[in-house]
């Protein structure tokens, strides 16, 4: 295997290896564990490079300037997005602010025949996949259910109900192994969603039919407001030895890790060696949605420890040592982002509010007497209203 296996039947690996950086994240006294959980890390969050005997990556310096681009655009789309719905021009808006190494490091790991099942968070995944950002904001502006065909680009339409999209990932994942293709398939989910019967069944199921499917669990430490060390007794990853297949943790804010890792994982599922689960370890560094106030349950001093681990900065740093970015890049980069801003405010406002009578089409593949009854009452009632004001003229 190329990951680091969690199952009974494999050994853990010696604790002398020099190379494998540890998680700083402390367990519980009551925690029926011997030390703590192997963290695998390329970058520091000093932008010092690292190497592990297990995940090997080298990247040109155009992938290097590619992912930080990546990151950066991302993380700009997501502030205007927030800003839109302060504004009053989204409903909703769940924020990946600190996760896009997370996001972009896994996305950009992905063929363009694997076929992803996000949460409602993937928006960094999302861009990977060439969805055009502004399509991800009709479903919060309340004018479509999605935006996008999923088949257009492998990336399912989001899904708000928590865990749901790991079952339909393993069950797409059983039919790709059926159908022979060599493609891989990846769900999104998070922390909290690992403590849903979906996610367990999922489990399941994909290590009995061997499903070529990678878990990505982004572990950003709070499940809305609850804590990670509410939802379980052992790391995250660990819980794949139960299912039999391999787990890791990788650092979440390190770009290339997630991508090392995620390659490798999506790899052994290509190769016919069954699911993966990866967690990546990072950090939600604003509200769980704009609907939330983290201030209520978690302290600034652990947000200000995790802005010190920050993604894009970490990767700058060593752009910078590296000579792989001048100024010139950096600059240019900063002017697409205020451009990308300024086209998602365009494109949101210039958003058509829908046919109110939509709602009643594709109910049926072929019609329904009962739709087309309250089809009928619906419009009439909508035409009243331009009945009255037509008489108030």
């Amino acid at each position: 295997m190329t990951v680091e296996s969690t199952a009974a039947r494999k050994p853990r690996r010696s604790s002398k290896r020099t190379s494998a950086v540890k998680t700083t994240a402390k367990t519980s006294a009551k925690t029926p564990q011997s030390s703590e959980p192997e963290l695998v890390q390329l970058l520091t969050p000093e932008g010092e490079r690292l190497e592990h005997p297990d995940y090997s990556i080298d990247l040109t310096a155009e992938e290097l300037r590619g992912l930080y681009r990546d990151m950066v655009l991302t993380r700009r789309f997501d502030a205007e997005a927030t800003a839109l719905q302060r504004q009053g021009e989204l409903g909703l808006w769940a924020s990946l602010l600190g996760q896009e190494a997370a996001q972009i490091g896994s996305g950009r790991a992905l063929r363009d025949d694997d076929y992803v099942f996000p949460t409602y968070r993937e928006h960094g995944v999302a861009w990977c996949r060439g969805v055009d950002p502004t399509n991800l904001l009709g479903m919060f502006r309340g004018v479509n259910h999605g935006g996008w065909d999923p088949n257009t680009n492998n990336f399912h339409l989001y899904t708000i109900v928590i865990g749901s999209q790991t079952l339909h990932a393993t069950g797409y994942a059983m039919g790709v192994a059926k159908d022979g293709a060599d493609s891989a398939v990846i769900a999104y989910f998070g922390d909290g969603a690992s403590s849903q019967g979906d996610v367990a069944e999922s489990f399941t199921f994909s290590a009995v039919y061997n499903a070529p499917v990678v878990f990505f669990c982004q572990n950003n430490q709070w499940a809305i407001s609850e804590p990670t060390e509410k939802q379980t007794r052992v790391p995250l990853y660990q819980r794949a030895q139960g299912f039999g297949f391999p787990g890791v943790r990788v650092d979440g804010n390190d770009v290339l890790a997630c991508l090392a890792v995620t390659r490798s994982a999506l790899e052994r599922a290509r190769r016919g060696e069954g699911p993966t689960l990866v967690e990546a370890f990072t950090y939600r560094m604003g509200a769980h949605t704009t609907s939330d106030d983290p201030t209520k349950y978690r302290a600034d001093e652990e947000r200000a420890s995790w802005e010190a681990k920050d993604p894009i900065l970490r990767l700058r740093a060593y752009l910078e040592k590296e000579g792989a970015a001048d100024e010139a890049f950096f600059t240019a980069l900063d002017e697409e982002s205020e451009t990308l801003g300024k086209r998602v405010r365009e494109a949101v406002r210039a958003m058509p509010d829908p046919d109110p009578i939509a709602i009643f089409d594709n109910v049926y593949a072929d019609g329904n007497p009962l739709v087309d009854e309250e089809r009928a009452q619906f419009a009439a009632y909508q035409a009243s209203f331009a009945d009255t004001a037509e008489e108030g003229k």
